[in-house]
C-alpha cells in the first residue's frame, strides 16, 4: 500500500502540486493512479480531492498535477482578495474574518463541481474540525461509498478544511443524504501534516501498518520568521490572535513529521519539505512576486532533494511489495 499526504499551507500548496507534477511527469501516470490513499489537510485537502477527480469518463482523472499549479496562479488572486469595505468592516481582519469566500467558493466549484466524495478514483482522507460536536472530523471516501450520510459534495468537503481560523468563516455543509449538518473549519488545528491521520485511517481498517509499502509526505514550505521573546512576551489574546495559528500549524507539522519518521523508519517514509528562504511564509501571500518565489521554492526543493525524489519515482515505477519496492 503507497500513501500520499499533503500539509496545508494556503497559496504556499503550489509547492506539492510542483512536486506532484514532476512525479506524474516522470513516472507516467496519475497521482490516482499512483497511491491507494491521498490525505490532505486545508489547501493539502483540496490538491486531494482534484487529483483524485474523475473525469466524465469516469475513469480517467480529471486534472494533471500541472494543472493544478495554474489553479493557483489563477486563482490564488481572487480566493485571497479584499475590498475595502471588508478591510474596513473587519478592521483588517481583526474583527472578522480576514476575506469573503466568494473568490474560494467560485473557485472550488470551477475545478470540483458535480462530484462526491464517494466518487474519487482512489481513497481519499480530508481533515475537519467540528465546532458544534468539538471533535476532529474526517471526510473519508471509503466510508462514504458505503454510508450515504458520510458522503459529501467535494465542493463541500474542501470548503471546509480551507476554512482557516482568522482567514476564511466556517463552513456549514450538509451531507448528501441530508442526515445532519455540521459547523466545519480547518483541520490543520490538529493536523497541518495529516500524515499521522492517514496511518491511523490504515490501521483503523485492519489492513496494518507491516503492509505499507511507501508514504510521501509532502509539506508546503516550514516558516522562517522568529517571534523573538522581547517582543511576544508581553503579548495578550489580541497580538496573539494572528500568530498563533501559524505556530500551531507549523509545530504541529513538525510534531507529525518527526512521529511518522520514527515509526516508519527511513525505508518506507519521505518528507519532502523546503524553507522558506525566499518566499513569504504567509498563507495568503498571492502578489505575483510571491508566486513566482513559491515556484522557486518548489523548483529548488526538487533541486535539493533529488535523490530522494529519484528514490520515490523508482519505488512508484515497481510493483507495490516488490523487492526494492
Amino acid at each position: 500500500m503507497r500513501i500520499l499526504t499533503i500539509d496545508g499551507g494556503g497559496i504556499r500548496g503550489i509547492i506539492p502540486a510542483l512536486v506532484l507534477a514532476e512525479l506524474e511527469e516522470r513516472t507516467g501516470r496519475r497521482v490516482a493512479e499512483l497511491f491507494d490513499l491521498v490525505a490532505g489537510t486545508s489547501t493539502g485537502g483540496i490538491l486531494a480531492a482534484a487529483l483524485t477527480r474523475p473525469a466524465d469518463d469516469g475513469v480517467t482523472p480529471r486534472f494533471k498535477a500541472r494543472d493544478l499549479v495554474g489553479l493557483y496562479e489563477a486563482e490564488g488572486p481572487e480566493i485571497f482578495s479584499r475590498s475595502l469595505i471588508k478591510r474596513v468592516r473587519s478592521v483588517d481582519g481583526w474583527l472578522d474574518e480576514r476575506y469573503d469566500d466568494a473568490g474560494l467558493n467560485a473557485a472550488l466549484r470551477r475545478y470540483l463541481d458535480g462530484q462526491r466524495l464517494s466518487e474519487a478514483l482512489t481513497d481519499v482522507l480530508i481533515t475537519a474540525y467540528d465546532l458544534e460536536g468539538r471533535r476532529a472530523f474526517f471526510f473519508r471516501s471509503g466510508r462514504a461509498r458505503s454510508e450515504p450520510e458520510r458522503d459529501f459534495t467535494l465542493v463541500d468537503a474542501c470548503r471546509a478544511t480551507a476554512a482557516a481560523p482568522t482567514y476564511f468563516e466556517p463552513a456549514r455543509v450538509t451531507d448528501v443524504a441530508g442526515a445532519r449538518s455540521r459547523a466545519l473549519i480547518d483541520g490543520g488545528v490538529f493536523a497541518t501534516n495529516p500524515v499521522v491521520v492517514a496511518l491511523a485511517d490504515v490501521a483503523r481498517e485492519g489492513q496494518g501498518l507491516e503492509g505499507l509499502d511507501l508514504v510521501v509526505s509532502l509539506g508546503t514550505g516550514s516558516h522562517t520568521r522568529p517571534l523573538p521573546y522581547e517582543r511576544v512576551r508581553g503579548w495578550g489574546q489580541l497580538e496573539w490572535a494572528r500568530s498563533i495559528v501559524d505556530v500551531v500549524f507549523d509545530g504541529v507539522a513538525d510534531t507529525t513529521d518527526f512521529a511518522a519518521a520514527q515509526i516508519l523508519g527511513p525505508e518506507r517514509y519521505v518528507r519532502l519539505q523546503t524553507r522558506l528562504d525566499k518566499a513569504s511564509d504567509n498563507l495568503d501571500d498571492a502578489s505575483p512576486r510571491n508566486m513566482a518565489a513559491l515556484r522557486e521554492e518548489g523548483t529548488r526543493l526538487l533541486k535539493e532533494q533529488a535523490a530522494d525524489v529519484d528514490r520515490v519515482v523508482e519505488r512508484l515505477a515497481s510493483p507495490a511489495g516488490a523487492p526494492g519496492g
